[in-house]
């Protein structure tokens, strides 16, 4: 494998995302994921647009078709999974939710399969079954009774964790083909106004509007969540996309899980989370089945 600028943004963007964990972590301890996401949210619309003002300022002409495709993919990958996605790092930790983020790949390519008429090969059923085992080694509990682990508590989390990360994938199986056909700026703006509009929704629906902002006034840890938004969404999604523009989707994809070893390093040093031998075979095992995974 040659490693060109499109192995660089995916490495890039895997560093990045770990980054933004990290600080999305210290920012969930005074900011709920609902609340967390929304802000992230609005700051990387406004930032994007910001972008295509500059550099694609003539918006592409979308079939009514493409736009709700677009809307929906947005509204399930940012509006839903990556609130869950929030939700679940603040129950389990950074390091348990790398693991179940390998899970992304897999993910992918089962749906392509589904819905874009890829085929899994052998190896790759392995790798899933790979990963899956690695997420049951590094959550499973022993001696539950002396743990300080809520074992109930870290296994909702973990299917939470999992439930955000598949959704994070039928949203971008679902834009793969509008990437594919148009500005990929505009489809990642477009995706964003998807997942806001559904926040929006659940907003009106629920009537907590002014408990949000009051929420917001609480908050004394504004640069934090600002780096965290800024990181996480607008910089990490824009170097992700470029990956995948420069090199094969396979080689991105593979390079994109190196995220997990990022995040478990980051968390241990500046979380002080603790990672013991078994976890550590979990997350190898889980990157192996990523390898056959994407590989196979």
């Amino acid at each position: 494998m040659t490693f060109g600028i499109g192995e660089f943004y995916s490495l890039s963007s895997a560093f990045i995302w770990a980054v933004a964990v990290i600080l999305f972590k210290k920012s969930g301890e005074s900011l709920n994921p609902f609340a967390l996401n929304l802000f992230k949210n609005l700051l990387a619309l406004t930032l994007l647009g910001l972008t295509i003002a500059v550099l694609a300022p003539h918006p592409p002409r979308l079939p009514m078709l493409a736009l709700l495709t677009i809307l929906v993919s947005g509204f399930l990958g940012i509006g839903v999974g990556d609130t869950l996605y929030l939700r679940a790092l603040n129950a389990i930790g950074a390091s348990r939710m790398a693991v179940s983020q390998t899970l992304y790949s897999p993910f992918v390519i089962a749906l392509s399969a589904a819905f874009l008429g890829e085929r899994l090969r052998d190896g790759q059923w392995l790798g899933v079954a790979f990963v899956l085992s690695g997420i049951l080694l590094v959550t499973y509990v022993r001696n539950a009774g002396l743990s300080q682990v809520d074992t109930r508590l870290l296994r909702v989390g973990a299917a939470v964790g999992v439930l955000s990360v598949l959704l994070m994938a039928i949203g971008v199986v679902l834009a793969k083909p509008m990437l594919e056909q148009y500005d990929f700026l505009w489809v990642v703006w477009l995706r964003l106004v998807g997942g806001l509009l559904g926040m929006g929704g659940v907003i009106a629906w629920r009537w907590n509007a002014l408990a949000i902002v009051a929420e917001y006034r609480r908050v004394r840890q504004w640069p934090l969540i600002v780096a965290a938004s800024f990181t996480g969404t607008y910089l990490s999604m824009l170097v992700w996309l470029a990956g995948y523009k420069y090199t094969h989707a396979s080689v991105a994809a593979v390079l994109n899980e190196t995220a997990t070893l990022f995040i478990v390093l980051l968390a241990v040093v500046f979380l002080h989370e603790r990672v013991g031998p078994r976890q550590v075979t979990g997350i190898a095992l889980a990157l192996g089945g990523v390898l056959l995974v994407v590989a196979g």
